[in-house]
């Protein structure tokens, strides 16, 4: 993560930075994970030892299902170990997992403010995961904690959960060059 500070000083060497890092984990994600792979390792063991006595159509619907289950439980948690998000001069992005998907790609130009979120629960958004909520908008959360909330130019708004939000924020809005507020506190 890059350390920005509020203001840099006329006469100064340093330049104000060009773009803010930040990244969220969930360690408790990959223990979801470890299931989805024992659910595999079962498909697999009950395709190669598995008792042909009560018939093929039974056993077959147990491996595909085991096989199913577990690759879905495990994709899709470990799509939301890790959120990493950027924000350059004209962009914030926001990549998922260790592949980087999903991916959400937000302009800086359709951002109209930035607020930070001191405390942001995954059951206010259904569980962890890539969110919509009529009432809310769009999310990326993939743990308990701080994060921001974007609001966009229709009216929408995306909250993601990312480590030292409120720099992220103060960067976002000297980007936009909007006024610095208070925190939003939201319970």
């Amino acid at each position: 993560m890059t350390d920005h500070p509020e203001s840099a000083s006329h006469g100064s060497s340093q330049a104000p930075p060009t773009e803010w890092n930040g990244r969220a984990t969930n360690r408790l994600q990959w223990v979801l994970a470890l299931a989805g792979a024992g659910c595999v390792a079962l498909g697999i063991e009950l395709a190669v030892d598995g008792a042909w006595t009560s018939g093929i159509a039974p056993l077959l619907m147990s491996v595909i299902g085991c096989l199913a289950a577990g690759l879905l439980i495990l994709f899709g948690t470990l799509a939301f170990v890790h959120v990493a998000v950027r924000v350059d001069g004209d962009s914030l992005e926001v990549r998922c997992g260790h592949a980087g998907l999903p991916r959400r790609r937000i302009l800086l130009s359709h951002v109209t403010g930035a607020e930070f979120v001191p405390r942001i629960n995954p059951r206010e958004w259904g569980g962890w995961g890539y969110r919509w909520r009529p009432e809310q908008g769009t999310a990326v959360v993939v743990r308990k904690g701080e994060g921001m909330a974007l609001r966009l130019g229709d009216g929408r708004t995306f909250t993601v959960t990312v480590d030292d939000a409120e720099t992220a924020v103060r960067f976002i809005r000297q980007r936009l060059h909007l006024p610095s507020s208070g925190k939003r506190p939201r319970d």
